[in-house]
């Protein structure tokens, strides 16, 4: 086995969806190791994906650690790495390295209510953490999903949120009326604020754009979060996952170390840069 930190693993596509069309596409894409020369994970890690030719670009986890047959990662087409990787199709060969990053303390939240809270491809992140408690479901209280895009087409996981509703109260939303859509209308933190969940026992979880979590942090502590009782994910800011390029600091903080998962309690007191 070699020991270079940079060398990739080879992932094989085994699954591709196609959750978002348009400007801002997103697809998932399923992974098994070539070989099975793959590596565990825990919930909020990142991976790097690479495309041979075209460059890398790390990547949140989307899948539970308890999952061993695949990664997945849901991925928006926004440059050259992730357009590389939306035409790629199954039987085709990426790099994978990682994991990196901290990750959710899932362990210590056993008992507890868990309220999840992401908009746009912000879901992907938290999603391990869904699919950890539902198949653990007997360890964990209340399960409570809210989660938000600008229209009905750009509702991710759509048919999985649906499954879902089996398991935990689920809450969409989108931004503006429209015809035959039956919930929510209006942002995800109107939505938050709209449904008023309770903080008794309770861990928050949420992750999406940043004007958005601002907001939903803000509506939670008003109905009586603590700082310590919400918790979000910056994983945006990382960059070569293994603090040596620099790229990722914000404040004193290198997220790729330190990071990307963080309690408000402790990300509050870094530069609001992020």
């Amino acid at each position: 086995m070699s020991d270079n930190i940079y060398l990739p693993k080879m992932g094989r596509i085994i699954d591709v969806n196609s959750e978002v069309e348009g400007a801002r596409a997103i697809k998932t894409f399923r992974v098994e190791f070539v070989n099975g020369d793959g590596f565990d994970h825990e919930c909020g890690q990142c991976a790097m994906l690479s495309v041979f030719g075209k460059g890398e670009s790390m990547i949140s986890i989307a899948s539970s650690p308890l999952i061993k047959e695949y990664k997945q990662f849901s991925i928006m087409r926004v440059g050259r790495v992730t357009t590389a990787i939306h035409d790629m199709e199954i039987g085709d060969v990426i790099g994978v390295r990682g994991p990196y990053g901290n990750n959710f303390p899932v362990e210590d939240w056993k008992g507890k209510n868990l309220i999840f809270i992401g908009g746009g491809c912000g879901l992907a992140p938290i999603w391990p953490i869904i699919q950890t408690a539902v198949l653990q479901r007997k360890d964990f209280k209340d399960i409570t999903v809210f989660y938000g895009g600008r229209s009905s087409r750009d509702i991710m996981y759509a048919k999985e949120l649906e499954k879902l509703r089996g398991d935990a109260e689920v809450h969409l939303s989108i931004d503006s009326e429209e015809e035959g859509w039956n919930e929510f209308c209006g942002f995800v933190p109107t939505n938050v604020m709209d449904k008023s969940p309770s903080p008794k026992n309770a861990i928050a979880i949420t992750c999406g754009p940043p004007i958005m979590i601002k907001f939903v942090i803000q509506n939670l502590k008003g109905a009586g979060f603590e700082d310590t009782q919400i918790y979000t994910t910056i994983e945006n800011k990382m960059k070569c996952g293994i603090g040596k390029c620099g790229r990722c600091n914000v404040g004193k903080d290198y997220v790729c170390t330190k990071g990307p998962v963080y309690s408000w309690a402790d990300l509050k007191e870094l530069p609001q840069e992020y």
